[in-house]
């Protein structure tokens, strides 16, 4: 699966892939190989993108094409 969104997210910030590594405490290289869905998002990883860009995991995946987040729940 090829994540367009996470370039598109990336370039509306006028960031590099090196930034949103190290925001994410992993490689550039791996950061890009995510972009270009050769490699696997972990889901944590996958979260802590969503809460970067502040959108949705669903937005990310392209599952909706809705960029607001999700409200926050309740926790019990």
């Amino acid at each position: 699966m090829k994540y367009e969104r996470l370039e598109e997210l990336r370039d509306m910030k006028d960031w590099k892939q090196t930034y949103v590594a190290k925001c994410l405490n992993i490689g550039q290289r791996t950061y890009s190989h995510y972009e270009n869905g050769t490699r696997s998002i972990p889901t944590e990883t996958l979260s802590a993108l969503a809460d970067l860009y502040k959108t949705s995991v669903d937005y990310l995946i392209g599952r909706t094409d809705e960029k607001k987040p999700y409200p926050k729940g309740k926790k019990n």
